[in-house]
């Protein structure tokens, strides 16, 4: 019998998409897993559904930021307390590296994804900078190949995958992130939204969900 497979689609700009990420790199109930991110252009998805940012909706921005520190205290989620400065940033360039890295380093893109989520969203840096985004992979692939990926952020190849990875996600239902894609042992595959839907994604894949912790709140 197949394992389980999970799909996350992942924008950094998204603090339940980091959550999401974080959950499934981390705690132990997803290690038998095969676990696949594709990064996507959240705001060229939120624009084909006619998505208003949650940003931008009066009261639920105060919502949003209560819940986002909620979740990362209930299940021990490294978050800065206060939200990166110009939020939400246009993440057309940090996508656009972890696309060219899907394809020159493929192998180092959950590594990747680690240390943009932490340079955003614990350390609160400007994720839309290249000399931001520069710093972060250095760490994870080596300089050389680090200024290889800045330098792929402008090819016509990148701009085209990640766009039509997001046009994909949403003709596959998406409409915001955390979006996971899970496929069952039986090979039956059902989407789930949001941060808060984890355990439904347990569920249906046959994992014995945790009973403690911030487990006790979940859908």
């Amino acid at each position: 019998m197949a394992k389980p497979k999970i799909v996350l689609l992942v924008d950094i700009v998204s603090p339940f998409a980091y959550m999401a990420f974080y959950a499934l790199q981390n705690l132990p109930v997803f290690k038998q897993c095969e676990i696949k991110y594709v990064p996507i252009f959240l705001g060229g998805v939120m624009k084909a559904c006619g998505n208003t940012a949650p940003i931008n909706i009066k009261n639920k921005d105060k919502w949003i930021e209560t819940e986002r520190l909620r979740w990362a205290r209930l299940f021990d989620i490294p978050m800065a307390k206060s939200m990166p400065e110009g939020f939400p940033p246009l993440t057309i360039n940090v996508q656009r590296a972890l696309t060219a890295l899907s394809l020159s380093n493929p192998e180092a893109l959950p590594d990747a994804i680690s240390a943009f989520y932490k340079a955003f969203w614990q350390e609160t840096k400007p994720i839309q900078r290249n000399e931001t985004i520069l710093a972060a992979l250095i760490p994870v692939i080596g300089e050389k190949d680090a200024n290889n990926v800045i330098e792929m952020i402008g090819q016509k190849e990148v701009k085209d995958l990640l766009i039509k990875r997001s046009e994909e996600a949403v003709t596959t239902g998406t409409f915001g992130l955390p979006w996971f894609i899970a496929t069952n042992k039986d090979g039956k595959t059902e989407s789930f939204w949001g941060f808060d839907h984890l355990g439904q994604v347990t569920d249906y894949l046959g994992l014995e969900r945790p009973s403690s912790g911030g487990w006790k709140a979940m859908l």
